[in-house]
């Protein structure tokens, strides 16, 4: 067993969206607006960063490209495929992914330098247990009032089409140049999750993530067979005999280090090797 913490170290974000009283066990300092929680990837799992997003204005308009994209950019593999977990909504929050009807470049150049395009995008109702994976190219918009825990690959690479008219930098020819410009398939997208069940929330080809309650069936544990980050929900889990608290995140070497608490649930998740 390593005598290194389990924990993973965290930074806080401060954004213009972001909430300056934030949900327990989370505290922004005094006056600043805190808008995401990064638990800092280690150095045996690094392609996977996990984030909680807490929104009291919308976010800007934006999108990630792929892997393949990057790569052939020249640099590196730093495509960014990404999936949220709701876990608090005020009255009338939405996510903004993909458009209600097909859009070309054109379009989808001229609606972001003249706004339209947030009224062009789908506007998704959301509610604590909503689960959506937003894969590359797809333009999306966290809206105001939305809790929820963000599992993606580590990268920072984000090209904002639109922003409310922040002061902030926009990337037209990169987004437009990577963005599809058509409907996000609910279907085969978004999933809800039960708040005491275990359940497959992404099989690959990039990460998989897993909801468990209480300690992982044989079936899930057989997709864990190394190391892995364990996110508790309810209840503590201890890795490597350190106790982690909701609001937490921490590296595992194996399942053999985590003990699951029988009433408490957690998120697994590891990258895919060959997921390139």
């Amino acid at each position: 067993m390593s005598s290194a913490r389990a924990a993973l170290p965290t930074r806080q974000v401060e954004k213009p969206w972001g909430k300056d009283v934030l949900p327990a066990p989370f505290t922004a300092p005094e006056g600043v607006r805190i808008g995401e929680i990064w638990f800092e990837p280690p150095a045996a799992l690094p392609d996977l960063l996990v984030k909680y997003i807490f929104t009291s204005e919308a976010l800007s308009v934006q999108v990630h490209p792929s892997d393949a994209q990057t790569i052939a950019k020249g640099i590196g593999r730093q495509g960014k495929e990404e999936c949220w977990l709701i876990i608090a909504a005020e009255p009338g929050a939405t996510l903004g992914i993909g458009f209600d009807s097909d859009l070309d470049e054109a379009a989808m150049r001229a609606a972001a330098l003249d706004g339209s395009i947030e009224h062009l995008l789908t506007w998704h109702p959301v509610a604590p247990g909503d689960f959506f994976y937003i894969p590359a190219n797809t333009v999306h918009a966290i809206g105001a009032g939305v809790g929820l825990i963000e599992v993606q690959q580590n990268s920072d690479i984000t090209y904002r089409l639109y922003d409310y008219g922040r002061p902030r930098e926009l990337h037209l020819d990169d987004g437009v140049a990577v963005s599809k410009g058509e409907r996000y398939v609910l279907d085969r997208w978004h999933k809800t999750v039960a708040p005491h069940g275990s359940q497959q929330l992404v099989d690959g080809p990039l990460f998989l993530l897993d909801q468990v309650a209480g300690a992982p069936s044989p079936e899930v544990a057989a997709r864990y067979p190394a190391a892995l980050l364990v996110i508790p929900r309810e209840g503590d889990v201890e890795v490597g005999g350190e106790a982690i608290a909701p609001g937490g995140c921490a590296f595992a070497a194996s399942l053999a280090d985590v003990r699951f608490a029988d009433n408490g649930v957690c998120l697994l998740a590891r990258g895919c090797a060959d997921g390139a």
